[in-house]
Protein backbone atom coordinates (compact mmCIF):
# COMPACT_ATOMS: atom_id res chain seq x y z
CA UNK A 1 0.00 0.00 0.00
CA UNK A 2 1.07 3.37 -0.68
CA UNK A 3 2.54 5.14 2.28
CA UNK A 4 0.62 8.24 2.26
CA UNK A 5 -2.61 6.20 1.94
CA UNK A 6 -1.11 4.15 4.90
CA UNK A 7 -0.83 7.36 6.77
CA UNK A 8 -4.19 8.71 6.15
CA UNK A 9 -6.17 5.70 7.23
CA UNK A 10 -3.85 5.28 10.19
CA UNK A 11 -4.87 8.51 11.40
CA UNK A 12 -8.95 6.93 11.56
CA UNK A 13 -8.23 3.42 12.22
CA UNK A 14 -10.60 3.52 15.00
CA UNK A 15 -12.93 4.33 13.21
CA UNK A 16 -12.32 0.43 11.91
CA UNK A 17 -13.63 -0.73 15.53
CA UNK A 18 -15.70 1.59 16.44
CA UNK A 19 -19.79 1.07 15.20
CA UNK A 20 -18.95 3.41 12.27
CA UNK A 21 -21.65 2.76 9.93
CA UNK A 22 -20.43 3.41 6.11
CA UNK A 23 -21.98 4.17 2.87
CA UNK A 24 -20.68 2.30 -0.07
CA UNK A 25 -20.73 3.86 -3.73
CA UNK A 26 -20.95 1.47 -6.61
CA UNK A 27 -21.80 1.79 -10.09
CA UNK A 28 -24.85 0.40 -11.72
CA UNK A 29 -24.73 -0.67 -15.26
CA UNK A 30 -25.95 2.52 -16.99
CA UNK A 31 -22.47 4.03 -14.97
CA UNK A 32 -25.09 6.02 -12.12
CA UNK A 33 -24.00 5.30 -8.61
CA UNK A 34 -26.00 3.36 -6.02
CA UNK A 35 -25.33 3.31 -2.81
CA UNK A 36 -25.52 1.29 0.12
CA UNK A 37 -25.32 1.54 3.73
CA UNK A 38 -22.55 -1.29 5.08
CA UNK A 39 -20.43 -2.57 7.89
CA UNK A 40 -17.11 -2.27 7.27
CA UNK A 41 -13.80 -3.69 8.73
CA UNK A 42 -9.85 -3.25 7.77
CA UNK A 43 -7.02 -5.66 7.99
CA UNK A 44 -4.20 -3.55 7.42
CA UNK A 45 -4.66 -3.51 3.90
CA UNK A 46 -7.69 -3.52 2.63
CA UNK A 47 -11.04 -1.86 3.67
CA UNK A 48 -13.77 -5.16 4.30
CA UNK A 49 -16.83 -5.14 3.25
CA UNK A 50 -19.23 -8.28 3.81
CA UNK A 51 -22.38 -8.83 1.33
CA UNK A 52 -24.64 -11.53 -0.07
CA UNK A 53 -24.06 -12.90 -3.31
CA UNK A 54 -26.47 -11.48 -5.83
CA UNK A 55 -27.04 -8.25 -3.43
CA UNK A 56 -26.98 -5.15 -6.26
CA UNK A 57 -23.71 -3.67 -5.03
CA UNK A 58 -22.03 -7.62 -5.92
CA UNK A 59 -24.15 -7.23 -9.36
CA UNK A 60 -22.49 -3.83 -9.78
CA UNK A 61 -19.23 -4.83 -8.88
CA UNK A 62 -18.81 -7.49 -11.59
CA UNK A 63 -18.91 -4.69 -14.53
CA UNK A 64 -16.78 -2.45 -12.87
CA UNK A 65 -14.91 -2.49 -9.68
CA UNK A 66 -14.14 0.93 -8.75
CA UNK A 67 -16.25 2.25 -5.39
CA UNK A 68 -15.98 4.91 -2.85
CA UNK A 69 -16.76 5.08 0.52
CA UNK A 70 -17.60 7.24 3.58
CA UNK A 71 -17.13 6.08 6.99
CA UNK A 72 -18.41 8.89 9.65
CA UNK A 73 -17.26 8.62 13.38
CA UNK A 74 -20.27 7.46 15.83
CA UNK A 75 -19.11 10.07 18.12
CA UNK A 76 -18.50 13.18 16.10
CA UNK A 77 -20.80 13.62 13.14
CA UNK A 78 -18.19 16.03 11.81
CA UNK A 79 -15.79 13.18 11.70
CA UNK A 80 -15.56 11.22 8.60
CA UNK A 81 -13.01 9.49 6.23
CA UNK A 82 -13.37 9.25 2.47
CA UNK A 83 -11.70 6.55 0.19
CA UNK A 84 -11.80 5.72 -3.03
CA UNK A 85 -10.63 2.19 -4.59
CA UNK A 86 -11.53 -0.82 -6.29
CA UNK A 87 -12.75 -4.46 -5.16
CA UNK A 88 -9.24 -6.70 -6.11
CA UNK A 89 -11.17 -9.62 -4.49
CA UNK A 90 -14.50 -10.77 -3.53
CA UNK A 91 -13.88 -14.04 -1.72
CA UNK A 92 -16.56 -16.22 0.54
CA UNK A 93 -13.20 -17.73 2.37
CA UNK A 94 -13.65 -16.84 5.95
CA UNK A 95 -17.01 -14.57 5.32
CA UNK A 96 -19.44 -16.35 7.46
CA UNK A 97 -17.24 -15.84 10.67
CA UNK A 98 -16.79 -12.58 9.26
CA UNK A 99 -19.95 -11.24 9.37
CA UNK A 100 -20.22 -12.80 13.04
CA UNK A 101 -17.48 -10.51 14.11
CA UNK A 102 -19.01 -7.69 12.47
CA UNK A 103 -22.64 -8.67 13.77
CA UNK A 104 -20.85 -8.73 17.25
CA UNK A 105 -19.27 -4.95 17.03
CA UNK A 106 -22.43 -3.63 15.41
CA UNK A 107 -25.06 -5.11 17.73
CA UNK A 108 -23.76 -6.84 20.29
CA UNK A 109 -25.07 -10.23 18.91
CA UNK A 110 -21.92 -12.94 18.54
CA UNK A 111 -24.11 -14.97 15.60
CA UNK A 112 -25.37 -12.46 12.81
CA UNK A 113 -29.04 -12.67 13.14
CA UNK A 114 -30.57 -11.54 9.73
CA UNK A 115 -28.85 -14.37 7.71
CA UNK A 116 -31.31 -15.62 4.68
CA UNK A 117 -31.67 -19.04 3.92
CA UNK A 118 -29.73 -20.61 1.26
CA UNK A 119 -27.46 -16.92 1.34
CA UNK A 120 -24.10 -16.93 0.35
CA UNK A 121 -21.60 -14.64 2.30
CA UNK A 122 -18.53 -12.83 1.04
CA UNK A 123 -16.18 -10.34 1.99
CA UNK A 124 -15.33 -7.26 -0.65
CA UNK A 125 -11.71 -6.73 -0.50
CA UNK A 126 -11.26 -3.01 -1.38
CA UNK A 127 -7.36 -1.82 -1.98
CA UNK A 128 -7.51 2.27 -1.34
CA UNK A 129 -6.43 4.45 -4.14
CA UNK A 130 -7.04 7.87 -2.76
CA UNK A 131 -8.00 8.79 1.17
CA UNK A 132 -9.44 12.08 2.46
CA UNK A 133 -10.74 12.95 6.01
Amino acid sequence: MDPKIRESLTKYSDLFSKRSFAQLATLMPDGSPQVSPVWVDFDGEYILVNTAQGRQKDRNLKHDPRVAIAIQDPNNAYRKVLVRGRVEQITTQGADEHIDKLSERYTGNKIYQNRRAGEVREILKIKPEHVTG
